[in-house]
């Protein structure tokens, strides 16, 4: 995942009357026939969760439908939508939740003329995103072409025969190009969420909003740690305990030898435990631990860029601006001047990353 951001903040105090609030973000959430009632509420629950500090909401969620007549859900009530195509037309977010009612999607098949036109009819520059399958409705209007994207690991090889011009990782829990973001499936769309929020307000307003919803703010690995497995056997060990314990050591040299003694595990055993466990590389999972502490740091308080390094296991600052870069798209002192505390973000342009 990378994202490029480029927010301004005031150089000079504000004088004259206080600036009135900004209105809420609209998202406008697609309820099609055979939703999910589970995938549907995720967006009005997760984003009515984030207020700024004076408790303001920050988003406005509407639920919409393509023609705006009530749609059955696939747990068999119907759902009545407080609006119809003309939501999609006017929100600055557009979430589409999967479906169980258009099988010939999963054969490459057209949308309905009714979902089709609502598609068509959403502003240029809209941000567009799909929970679980909602990824076929997004690949089917053509707005997936040459993009990255996931769906459901379980669908993945039916979505790449369907849809061979998008670039499908079912690894991973969420993709962010940008202005398209998708998800894996079901929990996966709270994941999403938390990470718009987090990329709109920051870390703190997004942590405060998974609190409300009591659920983890971030979530380890991808899908690959909830792909069918032969069930280990009960005799080995976990790397759970290890990985608390690296929590707490982020900021010293954690080599693959001295987690593995941790776990009293040999290397190899615990290179193979930890991937089935997680998803990823014990390497690739203390990256990402170490970005994560970095970004808090950057956020909340205003050490220097060598130190947020230094405590976070990075090393020197010039190496947290490669992880950085590498991995956001962006500088620590970009990243600083967008999320920090003394610079809270507001009006400014989010562009889709060049690679």
């Amino acid at each position: 995942m990378t994202e490029t951001v480029d927010r301004t903040r005031p150089t000079s105090p504000q004088t004259g009357p206080k600036a009135a609030p900004e209105a809420p973000h609209r998202v406008a959430v697609l309820a099609l026939p055979g939703v999910p009632p589970f995938e549907l509420g995720i967006p009005s629950r997760v984003f009515g969760s984030a207020g700024d500090a004076d408790g303001r909401a920050l988003y406005e969620v509407v639920i919409c439908t393509a023609d705006g007549a009530p749609v059955l859900s696939d747990a068999g009530f119907t759902v009545q939508p407080a609006a119809g195509p003309e939501a999609l037309a006017a929100a600055d977010t557009v979430v589409v939740p999967p479906t169980h009612a258009m099988p010939e999607l999963g054969l490459g098949g057209p949308l309905p003329p009714e979902v089709a036109a609502a598609i068509a009819g959403i502003r240029p520059g809209t941000r567009l995103v799909s929970i679980c399958t909602g990824s076929y409705v997004l690949a089917a209007a053509g707005l997936l072409d040459g993009r990255p994207a996931t769906t459901h690991w379980n669908l993945a090889p039916e979505f790449r025969r369907a849809y061979p011009g998008v670039k499908l990782d079912e690894e991973v829990l969420f993709v962010d190009d940008g202005d398209v973001l998708t998800s894996a499936g079901v929990a996966a769309g709270v994941d999403l969420c938390l990470h718009m929020i987090r990329r709109d307000h920051g870390a703190s307003v997004a942590n405060r909003a998974a609190r409300m919803c009591v659920v983890p703010p971030w979530r380890d690995g991808g899908q690959a740690q909830f792909i069918d497995r032969p069930v280990p056997e009960p005799t080995l060990a976990s790397t759970t305990a290890t990985r608390a314990w690296a929590l707490e050591h982020l900021a010293e040299p954690l080599t693959l030898a001295r987690l593995a003694e941790h776990a009293r595990m040999s290397l190899r055993s615990f290179t193979r435990r930890f991937r089935d466990e997680v998803g990823s590389t014990p390497v690739q999972w203390l990256t990402a631990q170490r970005l994560e502490l970095a970004r808090q740091l950057l956020e909340t308080t205003d050490l220097p860029i060598d130190l947020v390094a230094h405590r976070a296991g990075l090393g020197s600052g010039n190496s947290l601006r490669a992880h950085m870069r590498t991995a956001f798209g962006v500088s620590p002192a970009a990243y600083r001047r967008a999320f920090g505390t003394d610079g809270p973000p507001g009006a400014g342009a989010e562009t889709r990353p060049s690679g």
